[in-house]
Parts: structure tokens; sequence; C-alpha cells
């Protein structure tokens, strides 16, 4: 892992390594990986998300986990998703329906929270879950385009905001675009290559944005884009240009009807259908990022094409006299090698009097580890031919206010993640450029100012005293920037950021203070929006105010905390990415809380800390307590690594990283120590789930995890380290060779054990024991395994729970289903939307809570799944 900063509190970035687009399914296809790890009283770095600084060959270094699981053995056929959420929507359904836990603000910098390992006093203020795109218009309307929960709209310049694309078989937004009749065009698949980014299934278009809400039948085209991810959504003259990770796409704008047109893929033969395109590199071979068009010229048209870590086919391309696409060989400043072409953003003028460009460079990703970045550029003729002009690199940028401006981190060391562009539509040479913060020049990039910083931590308005730290630096925005807008309300322009943490406005020109940072942002992530992307959920009886409190760890938004009958707001006691969580039934402020790689801090009072900490270490109430597999690699743990308390001794902790580390101390451990090696699970194998009952623990693991190689296992024994042995699943057997992702074990009988399969199977899935089904069931302690998927849908599954009455609820990547106690069938539960569910936990409240990767926590009665009471009326 890179470097980390000097003081004070963890914060994320990114989520990271690559490879979103190895899942070629339609819908909700995947992809998870890192942000940086690190315990204690120090800041959270930037993370590459490799571990280290070289990311030169990023394709080995870190195979995207969460595709791994979605894809290994093999490459996934286009269109697995769609039969998957066709078959989802036949299900029959369960009693009881959703209600929506975490539909409130949820504060990151709420005072309660003030201990060694939040980012209280940032100055992010109120947050929601990524944000990958943004349009606004001149009417107060804005769109937002979430990671993974949906496009949202608001008709009062951000706030109040409602969910429009809730009926796609795809929640995940790639680009949002008004064109010139006003019509809203959605290009579903987050682009971002990053490690938690789902695929989508095509272009819509809504033809009444400030009213309406897409549905299937606003689909522009065929099947064409199903299974990709869009980058950017562009139009020149009649044809509406689509940056794709399948290449350049375009159709027209006036007939809907027609099938896409395949305009340029550098190498074709990666593309599905391809002779290459189950090849392992095939994700990388056909990614473009961006399309610039001459505003005079619709027919002048410049293609933006690459990997962010390097192909030979990097560059630019124009049209040659005979109609065919050829490299741009000298653009100015621009670089044209493949070397340094990568991640790549335009943004046009709207006087078409000039273009501008943000670059990221493969060959800096791997010899700087300070910043990737080449460089911001403009074409002063307004032609994407140039010539181009550099007119900021990353030292420029680092003197202009930065709160990145050291020898080892400058902005730009994530810009293959975070990249957006925006020109003032009355001013050209006004421009805001996001990275991991907002920059902006009002003099075409000669003087450049950072109204958005990274944090706040450290500048002179910042004081380390706690009681202070609220209020006494102006609100920033969250880290990451993905998007930027500029809209109008009442006739007052303002420009709205999307990032890591949702959106943020201000006046177009607006406030400053004397460092250039901005004095007046306003975050519009107001509670009526909640795109939060969880990995886990944990229920516990609130002893303070009744009934439960809530919490959970997500990507990008660190832990969140619900207290139970007296939250109105949640807030966020943990940063950086949160991961696993443990929380006591019993005791709801009893929680175990995961960064990245399996480092575990532990609170016994929600973390409720004023602060103190800092001049009295005796006063801190969060402590880390990881275990030794606290590391990427293949001695380490997975990004998200399993985490488990036994179900008879909740004193008895289960972790699985290359080894499954045993601890009994509960929620009272202070030290790392006290964790001990149960089992080895081997060279390479890493824990992909673990689960622990009477002592009997059970721990699935993967190595290799990805499609290059793929194997899996499952190991059995004790928690005193006796009697363990390696399970025979022999890759044609029952069990198919797919990712292990859940294990439940009967609470009643600790050899009667179920197993959760993600990806999909051998009807779309090439690699070798690919297999059929999703759950499977053993009564002898995993000797002997039986497919229970009877009606299942072909879909991912992540994770089971044995409900009180014996029933089994099963979360995947398109939603909850149920297996009711004695029947063989499943049940859909409630309608959530085409968005995965990565966690289900019982809570001592009976209900069931399933944490969403995109919507937030949802619950449902678990009475009423068994048919005993009416549930909740319709709460979703």
């Amino acid at each position: 892992m890179s470097a980390r900063l000097t003081t004070g509190r963890w914060l994320t970035i990114c989520a990271i390594t690559a490879t979103m687009t190895l899942t070629v399914g339609s819908p909700a296809g995947a992809a998870p990986l890192p942000h940086a790890g690190g315990t204690g009283s120090t800041v959270r770095p930037l993370d590459k998300g490799d571990g280290g600084d070289d990311e030169s060959d990023s394709i080995q270094e870190g195979a995207d986990q969460r595709a791994e699981a979605r894809t290994a053995p093999g490459v996934v056929a286009p269109g697995a998703f769609t039969a998957a959420w066709d078959a989802m929507k036949a299900l029959p359904a369960s009693g009881g329906d959703w209600r929506h836990t975490t539909g409130l603000v949820y504060n990151s910098d709420d005072p309660r929270y003030r201990d060694t390992s939040s980012n209280s006093s940032a100055g992010m203020g109120d947050v929601t879950g990524r944000m990958s795109a943004v349009a606004a218009d001149d009417q107060g309307h804005v769109y937002a385009g979430s990671a993974g929960g949906g496009v949202w709209r608001s008709s009062t310049g951000g706030g109040h905001w409602q969910p429009i694309s809730d009926q796609l078989p795809s929640q995940a937004t790639g680009a949002l675009a008004l064109d010139a009749q006003g019509r809203l065009w959605l290009g579903t698949g987050e682009a971002s290559t990053n490690s938690d980014a789902y695929l989508g299934s095509g272009v819509y278009v809504l033809d009444h944005p400030a009213s309406g809400k897409f549905s299937t039948r606003s689909r522009v085209g065929g099947s064409e884009l199903d299974s990709t991810t869009i980058h950017e959504l562009r139009f020149g003259g009649n044809k509406v240009w689509a940056a794709t990770s399948h290449g350049v796409w375009s159709h027209s704008t006036t007939d809907l009807s027609g099938p896409w047109t395949l305009e340029f893929a550098p190498n074709p033969d990666y593309l599905p259908g391809g002779k290459l395109a189950n090849d392992p590199s095939a994700p990388y071979k056909n990614l473009a990022n961006d399309i610039a068009i001459d505003a005079n010229d619709p027919s002048k048209v410049v293609l933006a094409i690459g990997w962010r870590s390097g192909d030979p086919t990097n560059g630019f391309y124009s049209k040659a006299a005979d109609g065919s696409w050829q490299r741009a060989s000298s653009l100015g400043d621009l670089p044209t090698d493949a070397a340094n072409v990568g991640e790549v953003t335009f943004a046009r003028s709207a006087d078409g009097s000039r273009y501008y460009a943000i670059d990221q460079s493969p060959a800096l990703q791997t010899s700087n580890p300070a910043s990737a970045l080449d460089g911001i550029f403009v074409s002063k003729s307004g032609s994407p031919l140039g010539p181009w002009t550099r007119i900021a690199d990353a030292t420029k940028l680092g003197n202009s206010g930065s709160a990145l401006n050291t020898a080892s981190q400058l902005p730009g060391q994530q810009s293959w993640y975070d990249q957006s562009l925006q020109v003032d539509p009355t001013d050209p040479n006004h421009v805001w450029a996001g990275l991991e913060e907002v920059f902006e020049t009002k003099d075409g990039g000669t003087s450049w100012s950072t109204p958005g910083p990274y944090w706040n931590f450290n500048f002179p308005c910042w004081s380390i005293d706690p009681t202070k730290q609220s209020g006494s630096c102006p609100q920033t925005t969250h880290p990451d920037q993905h998007a930027l807008a500029v809209g109008s309300l009442n006739g007052k322009p303002y420009v709205v950021a999307g990032n890591d943490g949702g959106l943020y406005s201000r006046p177009v020109n607006g406030q400053v203070d004397p460092l250039g940072h901005a004095t007046d942002w306003k975050s519009l992530n107001d509670g009526t929006i909640d795109t939060l992307e969880y990995y886990s959920v944990g229920v516990g009886k609130d002893l303070t105010y009744g009934g439960v409190s809530v919490t959970g760890g997500m990507q990008d938004n660190g832990q969140s905390m619900l207290r139970g009958g007296h939250d109105k707001v949640m807030g966020s006691n943990f940063g950086g990415d949160g991961g696993g969580t443990l929380t006591d039934p019993a005791n709801g402020c009893n929680i175990a809380q995961e960064y990245v790689y399996l480092a575990v801090n532990v609170t016994q009072n929600c973390a409720v800390n004023d602060g103190s900490y800092l001049t009295d270490p005796s006063k801190a109430t969060s402590f880390s307590v990881a275990p030794p597999d606290n590391a990427a690699g293949p001695d380490g743990a997975r990004f998200i690594a399993p985490l488990a308390a036994d179900q008879q001794n909740s004193n008895l902790w289960v972790a699985g990283g290359r080894h499954v580390w045993v601890q009994t101390q509960g929620y009272a451990i202070r030290s790392s120590t006290a964790w001990q090696s149960a089992f080895d699970l081997g060279d390479g194998h890493l824990a992909t789930a673990v689960a622990a009952s009477g002592g009997k623990v059970y721990a699935a693991w993967c190595g290799p995890c990805d499609v290059k190689g793929f194997t899996r296992g499952l190991a059995v024994g004790n928690a005193d380290g006796t009697g363990w042995q390696q399970l025979t699943l022999p890759v044609d057997g029952t069990v198919p060779n797919r990712y292990l992702a859940g294990l439940a074990v009967d609470p009643k009988n600790s050899s009667h054990v179920y197993l959760a399969v993600n990806g999909f199977s051998r009807a779309w899935t090439g690699g070798p024991g690919a297999g059929v089904g999703h759950v499977f069931e053993s009564t002898d302690a995993g000797a002997h395994w039986s497919d229970i998927s009877a009606n299942l849908p072909d879909v991912p599954a992540d994770s089971l729970a044995i409900t009180p009455s014996g029933g089994l609820a099963l979360a995947t990547d398109l939603g909850v289903v149920y297996r009711p106690a004695g029947q063989t069938g499943w049940e859909r539960v409630g309608h959530l939307p085409a968005v995965a569910v990565d966690e289900l936990q019982i809570g001592a409240d009976g209900r069931l809570y399933a944490a969403t990767h995109g919507r937030g926590i949802w619950s449902v009665d678990l009475c009423a799944l068994d048919g005993n009471d009416q549930g909740d009326q319709n709460q979703q």
C-alpha cells in the first residue's frame, strides 16, 4: 500500500483495481477491490488499488474481486442478467414488504463520533453513495446517476429526490446527458474501472425528464449495448455517440428504433462473438473513454481510446480521407503515444470556441507514485484536432490550495478513477476540473484554485481541539469527483459535483476563503436519496434508547450508526471504506468494524467519543484489533474479508485471510495478539466465507480467484485448531467450480450447513466445471452435498440466513428470495429494484435486514415471510 499521510483520521478515496468489465452479463454485472488500509491515528492515504505503486500490469496485479466472484471460472456470455431478472420477476411472491431503514440523512461529520477511526470534522457533512453522472437544466432540475442505486431527480436544484429508473433491469449509471430537445439520455453500467462497478443494459432516453420515469420501452436500439458500461454520451449533428467498454457506437437521435452502429473498436477480435472473446484480457481491449465532436463541423470527431494501465492501441483516433479511423500522430501538447494516453475526459464550451481535456498517463501510473495525471489541456481553436496546450499538471494543481501537495501525493494520483470536466456555459475560460478534489480556473488555465479540497484536516481553519472542529472550516465536498454539471434555479446558476459521497453544489461565482477554498458548498444529500453501497449490516438491541441499533459497513462512506428509537440522522462512527460488521445481538453498541483486508476495529459504546483521546489516549473508544492477515496479496486477505461470530458463543470470532483466525475475547478484545491461527488454508488460498457454531468452523476459499486457473475449496475443523480437513469438492462434482460466497450453519445442528455459490451456471459461463445451481445443503459437515436451488433463478448468490422458523433466506445480485420451512420452492421477497444484496442478518426485533450495494439497508417482518401476519404495508 502507498505511504500513509500524517495525522488525524482515516479517509476513503476510491474503489480499486480493475476489471468491472470482466462480468459480461446484462444488468447488474459486477466488480469489488480496495482502498488503503491501516489503523490507529493515521489518515488513510490515496490508494491506487494494487497494493503498491506499480500498476504497469494491473490485470495480473489486482483482478477485480467483485467481478471475480461473478465470472470465475470463465467469461459470462451476454444476456445472463436479463434472463435472471425475468426469472426473478416470475417467482411467486412471499409475504411482507420491505421497510427502508436508512432513508434519512447520513452525517459523516457527526460530532458524537470524533474517535480515532472516524472522518468526523473532515468537512464532508451529509453524504450518500457514489455518484457517477450528473445532468442539470436551467429550470432547477438536477438528475443524479448513482453507481448502483439508479437515477434520481430533483426539481429544487438538488434535494427532495425521487428515483426515476427503478423499472430498469440495471441500476448502475455510466452517463447522463440532456440533448438540444431537452430529452434525458441514460447510459447504464458504471464506467469508472473501479472495484465494485456494475455493467449495464444499454442506453435509454426520457422525453419528459422533468416529470417522467425511465422504462424498458425507452431503450434506444436493440441489445447491442447489453453487458457494457457507457462512459460518455455525446451529440453531434443528428447522432448520439456512446463511448463504451466495447468500443465507440453511434445512433440516430431522430429514429430511436434501429440498431446501434459500431463506429470503432481497436481490437474487434476481443468483442463478444469474436475469436478472442473469452481471452482473460478481453475486457481491457476495447475501452473507449470519451468522444470530442467539432461544434462547427460534426463530421470531425476524435475518439479517446484506452485502458488506464496501458495497451498498444491506446490513443486518439480520427477519420482519414478514406473513412478509416487512424491514430492521431500530433495534437500539440496532448500526448498521442500509447504509453501516455489512458483515461481521458473532454469538455466543450457552449460557444464552441474551446475544447478542454484531462489525460491520465499509464506510464506515470507505473513510474510516478505521486500522480498519474499527464495534465489538463485546452484547444483554443475549438477543434478537437487541436492544437492542444497543457494548462495544468499535478504540481500546478497541488500548489493551488490542494490538500494533496506532498512529494508522495499530488492531485491526479487516482486520475484513472476520478475525472470530470465542466465549462461555464456563459464563459469559455471558466472551467471546473474534478480529480480527487474540485479545481477551478477563471482565466482559461493560467491560474487555478481548489474550491473543493480533499478534506479540511490540517488547514489553518481546522482545530485539533474537538470542541472547535465543527464549523471551524467551511464545508468541502466528499473526495473523488466523477461528474460535474451547471444548472440554474430562478435565474441563479450553480455548479453540481457528483462524487463518492453523493452530490454537492455551490453558486457558479461563489465565495472563497484566502486559500481559495469555497465557503458555500451545500450538501444535496438530504436523506430523500439513498444510494449507499453496503457490504454488511449489524443489528443489536439498543440498551439506551430501546428498539434496535442498526449499523453497516459500505464502500466509500465508512460505517453508519443508527440508534434505535432515537436518531433522526445517521452518524458515521468509522471512516474510510467500511467492510464486514459484527454486532452483539444483546447490545447493539458492541461492534466490530472492518476496514479492508481484515483491518478490524472494535468498540463497546457505539464508538461515541468527544475527541478527548487526542490529549488522553485512555479515553479512546475504538481499538485496532486486526488479525495478522491484515494485508493485500496472496498471503493476506480479500478486500472485503469474511468475519463471523459463533452462533453459540458470541465471544468466539472467526476471520478469514489465508489463515482461519480465531479469538475468544469477543468485544472485549484489545490487541491483535489475541487472534490465533486455527488453520492454514494453503498457499495462495484466501477465505471467501466463514461460519461457526458450537466451536465447529467452516471456511470457504478461492485461489487463484480469477478466470486464470480458478480454484475453490472448503475446509472444516474446530476453533481450537483440531480436526481440520480440506473437503473434497471435485470440479465436476455436485458443488460447482465457482466462487463460494456464503455459509449458514443450522443453530440446532452444527453438521447441517448451507452454501451459497456466486456466478452463473454453465449455460452462461464457459469455464471448466461451472456447473449448475446456487444453493447447496449438507447434513454431514460437508462430506456430501445436495443442490436445493429448485426454481431459483440463475443469478449470483451472495449471503444466506436461517430464520427462527427454519426458513432459508438468500441474498442475490437481484434481490432477496425465501424458502419457507418444509418447502422446496423459492419465493421473491418484496420488490426491491435490480440491486445486489450483499448480506442478510436477523435482528432481535424479528425482522430480516438486507444490506444492498446501492440502495441502503432494508428490512422485512419475518412473521410476514411465513404468512403469520400481514407485515408492513407497501413501505418500500
